[in-house]
């Protein structure tokens, strides 16, 4: 794309508004090298899905956006537009944002394929939220939400409360059908359907302790799903009623438009995860205790089947004072269980159900909680990407301990390092012959010269190490230049 297109659709796209108070635009290069069969884990993970699994890959990055207040009544707009431009992506131009959002007082609209951080986790240090940890791609969707905490009036700010719904549709089922081998499933116009409810209660300004309790719950439901083969009987077009969009609000089983797994549990392929936090924030350090339960359909929503153990445990110190180590995390993960290694739906000679063995993150009729390859939820689990053409996860019997440290020893110097050592059992249906055992690391610096306002210089080695991915080795780098402009200097712009 060059200069004169790209300004051409800059303004284009902000032609529909008035003058924006703030207009940005963003531009960057990033290419990343190295030796080994795969790109090492934390050069693909956890980057909105701009990202490669192959061992060497360049993208280029163009976006711009606007935002816009509107005084008399309260009203904001904020829009933006972000494409890529690569090699070795899951695509050679990559539309990564297109959105509008629409904003009053503490509510928002969003119309859009928008970058999103879900969860309780801190994104730069943690392993990944559960269920969306923004591990991939965004997904186009309708999003009406409170994305701050709001304090219920008359209680003092003592109490707050935040939230989402959502519905969208998947975009990537031509990638799934390329990528899928004979006989294999892919589906495509899958909808996608979101949820999150919090609650805070405590208010930093008069104590500085306070708690949060959350329910996030996804589904995919409606689109077609087939094999490559088109053999007969594995083609299914799934309904996409108004009653549907119904059943994935309020998950219930399926009626006699869907298969017989779906009759028997939850139409389509919920999950979800349960969060908390614990957060004294004082003012030389902030301490923060965050547990996630992640559960499959109704199976371990409500502890029927004893003690959750599906989970992310973790605990972050910031130090608001002290440069060279700003922020550390610790976190404990484990999805071995699964509820158990037995599944049996009720059945006239044997009546009990038991709902186990749940397979997270992959599902009986569609490929699984997938976007372009990549698991939606926690990268520690073993994305399709990494398969050769099969569209499920090979590895989500995982149990990892991960640590995240970060700084800003100068002014113009920030640095990152990730350290993840994992245990992988595979699937209940297709287990590892052996533990493989794998440790994956990053450490990351970021050069924000003085003499060049607006640009920063990211450089960065990962590796992974052991069974898993085997043993890769690479480097990274990124160039951003980050301003804000007016319509006069884009105008002087397009002209040359």
């Amino acid at each position: 794309m060059t200069k004169s297109t790209f300004f051409a659709l800059l303004l284009l796209v902000s032609a529909g508004l008035t003058k924006a108070q703030t207009l940005t635009e963003k531009q960057e290069i990033t290419g990343a090298f190295g030796s080994g069969e795969f790109a090492p884990m934390w050069h693909m993970a956890n980057r909105q899905g701009l990202s490669s699994e192959k061992e060497g890959s360049i993208f280029t990055r163009m976006g711009v956006g606007g935002k816009h207040k509107f005084s008399k009544s309260g009203i904001g707009v904020d829009w933006e537009l972000d494409i890529a431009v690569g090699i070795n992506l899951t695509s050679s131009i990559v539309l990564q944002q297109a959105y509008v959002d629409l904003n009053w007082k503490k509510v928002r609209l969003s119309v859009g394929q928008k970058e999103r951080w879900q969860g309780v986790v801190n994104h730069r240090l943690s392993s990944g939220s559960l269920t969306e940890s923004g591990n991939a791609r965004p997904i186009p969707q309708i999003r009406f939400e409170l994305p701050e905490y709001w304090n219920i009036p008359g209680l003092g700010g003592w109490i707050g409360i935040k939230g989402h719904i959502a519905y969208g549709v998947f975009t990537d089922g031509g990638w799934q059908e390329d990528f899928a081998a004979d006989s294999t499933c892919y589906a495509k116009n899958v909808l996608y359907h979101s949820k999150a409810g919090f609650m805070r209660i405590g208010n930093e300004e008069k104590f500085p302790l306070t708690a949060e309790l959350g329910l996030h719950m996804v589904s995919q439901f409606g689109g077609s799903t087939y094999n490559s083969a088109n053999e007969f009987g594995n083609n299914h077009k799934n309904p996409t009623r108004p009653k549907d969009f119904w059943t994935a609000f309020f998950p219930t089983s399926g009626d006699d438009s869907y298969d017989a797994s779906d009759q028997a549990n939850v139409a389509g392929n919920m999950l979800g995860s349960w969060m908390a936090a614990i957060t004294w924030n004082d003012k030389a350090w902030k301490l923060r205790a965050y547990y996630e339960h992640t559960f499959e359909d109704h199976s371990q929503m409500f502890m029927e089947y004893g003690l959750w153990t599906e989970q992310l445990v973790g605990l972050e110190l910031e130090l608001k004072n002290f440069k060279w180590v700003k922020g550390i995390a610790l976190e404990y993960f484990n999805l071995k269980n699964q509820s158990g290694p037995i599944y049996h739906d009720t059945a006239n000679d044997i009546p009990d159900q038991i709902s186990c063995k749940d397979n997270n993150y992959n599902h009986q009729r569609y490929p699984g909680w997938f976007n372009y390859g990549q698991i939606i939820g926690s990268p520690l689990c073993t994305s399709p990407i990494y398969n050769k053409d099969l569209l499920t996860c090979l590895n989500n019997r995982v149990e990892a301990f991960h640590m995240g440290v970060e700084g800003s020893p100068l002014d113009w110097l920030d640095y990152r390092m990730l350290l993840t050592r994992s245990n992988n059992w595979g699937t209940y249906d297709h287990p590892f012959k052996d533990i493989k055992q794998n440790v994956s690391g990053l450490f990351e610096l970021t050069f924000k010269p003085k003499m060049l306002k607006n640009w920063s210089i990211t450089t960065s080695f990962a590796f992974d190490s052991g069974d898993l991915y085997d043993n890769n080795y690479g480097g990274m780098i990124s160039v951003k230049r980050y301003g804000v402009l007016d319509f006069k200097e884009i105008k002087k712009m397009f002209k040359k």
